[in-house]
């Protein structure tokens, strides 16, 4: 049996694919040895990068029960013994869930938030053998999209451009990932907390249809009506695999039993089709969506993005938005950076929900001791996080009543009237999906105020649509370019097909070389 101090020298775990680490299951390595690899690497790298802040310390003896079942026969999943982390909101039994806020963490001075059972996806992994290295940075209460900061353990720096913003508010899990910190991760979005970390660093990132996948025990910012947990990977086919080990029905989120029916018989990784963009219709960016426009380097990264895609048969249709009033629906909150918050006046109900379940021995067993154990740094008043959210009434009532189902009359009528208008365009044009750019500009840099500048964020995020990332090329400066392939309710697998093909062709990711 290998032990902790001796990896094997010809094993390297940089780019490791899920196909590669069963390769090397196959070829004699033990999931103790590529653990221990990753780990090994972790320590090297995770100091200056602040992708991982609490590690599973089973880490290891989780890897050698997964040896154990695979030496006694035991027929295994493609995820045995795959080292993975998830995102920090993300509630594993025994280990704090922090919320990138140093108020909800002991090791800053704060109360810690130890759950006494694993959230649904979390368990869904581990029964699919994946070996869970740790828990990965966050903005404070995953309010940013851009980057993680605030967070009390140190700002993530982006992996795959150091120089340039991480994306958030998944930001560790990104970096982890693009870092080869582990094969791939978990993420969690809101509002672009999975596209864009997945983009600004150079990854293909999956933001499911609304109910696809159980989001029961992830600290919420509108758990209810807009969050959703999805993979982050380097390849579409790591991707596909992970969606399909999350994905399902959970009695525990009844929202998911909108899912059921909807997963592909065999799952989405087994039909993944390098030649499923012939002749298929894809709908492009323009002011009909959103009257934002690209950047001239963006705009011409997209036209070369164009041009691969129509090489691969695909039909493309300008601005199929255009005079449907699509645009118009937006109502970006002041102060909020074009964001569009409604949804969130469920946090304070979703997040007593989500303190409830924590157990009860928990630290904070519901909203009210949420709020005062805050107060020094409330975050809902001026120049806390989520201050943008202060002048809306719904939201207010939400807060002076967290117990009582938030008037969600806003977000509803949003949310039909964004989906009505997709339909009937998807309709009118014959589209089988959108294509993207998904940021309209380059990166931010580090330094700068500014941030990350999507083209898809609330509107998919209101509607519940599904969207996949997927690396495109990059800026003269060195910042990643991706692709957003956006589809229907339940389309995931296609979108994850037309990537996989999309990606197949181009091999546009070049992996980062990371310094200690």
């Amino acid at each position: 049996m290998t032990t902790a101090a001796s990896v094997p020298s010809a094993l390297d775990p940089v780019e490791m694919t899920v196909a590669d680490a069963q390769a090397a299951f196959a070829g004699g390595i033990t999931a103790e040895a590529l653990a221990q690899a990753f780990l090994d690497r972790i320590a090297r790298y995770n100091p200056r990068y602040v992708a991982l802040i609490t590690m599973n310390p089973d880490a290891l003896r989780e890897a050698r029960e997964i040896d154990r079942r695979r030496a006694a026969g035991e027929a295994l999943g493609p995820l045995a013994g795959v080292p993975v982390v998830v995102k920090d909101t993300m509630d594993m039994a025994g280990l704090p869930s922090t919320g990138g806020w140093r108020l909800l963490s002991a090791r800053a001075g704060g109360v810690d938030l130890i759950p006494a059972t694993d959230s649904p996806v979390v368990a869904r992994m581990r029964a699919a053998g994946a070996v869970i290295l740790g828990k990965t940075n966050v903005p404070v209460l995953s309010a940013s999209g851009s980057h993680a900061d605030d967070s009390w353990a140190g700002a993530t720096l982006n992996a795959a451009a150091p120089g340039r913003m991480p994306g958030g508010s998944s930001a560790g899990t990104a970096t982890a990932v693009a870092g080869s910190l582990a094969v791939l991760g978990l993420a969690e979005e809101t509002g672009g907390s999975i596209q864009n970390p997945a983009s600004a660093q150079d990854l293909v990132g999956v933001k499911p249809s609304f109910g696809l996948v159980p989001n029961a025990g992830v600290m919420p910012l509108a758990g209810s009506t807009r969050d959703v947990v999805g993979p982050i990977a380097r390849c579409v086919r790591d991707a596909a695999l992970a969606l399909d080990a999350i994905a399902g029905f959970s009695p525990e989120d009844p929202k998911t039993v909108a899912g059921i029916g909807h997963r592909p018989r065999g799952g989405t990784a087994a039909g993944l089709d390098a030649g499923s963009l012939r002749g298929r219709r894809f709908g492009l960016y323009g002011p009909g969506w959103r009257s934002q426009p690209l950047s001239a380097e963006t705009a011409a990264l997209y036209r070369r993005a164009m041009g691969e895609l129509q090489a691969r048969g695909a039909v493309l249709v300008e601005d199929p938005f255009a005079g449907t009033g699509f645009a118009d629906i937006a109502r970006p909150a002041p102060g909020a950076e074009g964001f569009d918050p409604r949804g969130i006046e469920a946090l304070p109900y979703d997040l007593d929900g989500y303190l409830k379940r924590l157990g009860p021995q928990a630290a904070l067993p519901n909203f009210e001791a949420f709020r005062t154990a805050v107060a020094a740094e409330d975050p809902f008043a001026p120049g806390g996080v989520l201050a943008f959210m202060a002048d809306r009434p719904a939201f207010r009532a939400s807060l002076a009543d967290p117990l009582a189902p938030p008037d969600l009359s806003d977000f509803l009528e949003a949310k039909e009237a964004y989906l009505t208008i997709f339909a009937e365009v998807m309709a009118r044009h014959g589209l089988d999906g959108l294509a993207f750019p998904q940021m309209r500009e380059e990166l931010p840099t580090v330094e700068s105020s500014g941030s990350v500048q999507e083209t898809s964020v609330s509107e998919i995020n209101i509607a519940g649509l599904p969207a996949v990332t997927v690396p495109a090329g990059y800026h003269a400066s060195g910042a990643p370019f991706g692709l957003i392939f956006i589809g229907p309710m339940w389309s995931e697998a296609a979108l994850l097909s037309f990537a996989f093909d999309y990606e197949s062709a181009t091999r546009h990711r070049r992996p980062p070389a990371l310094s200690a």
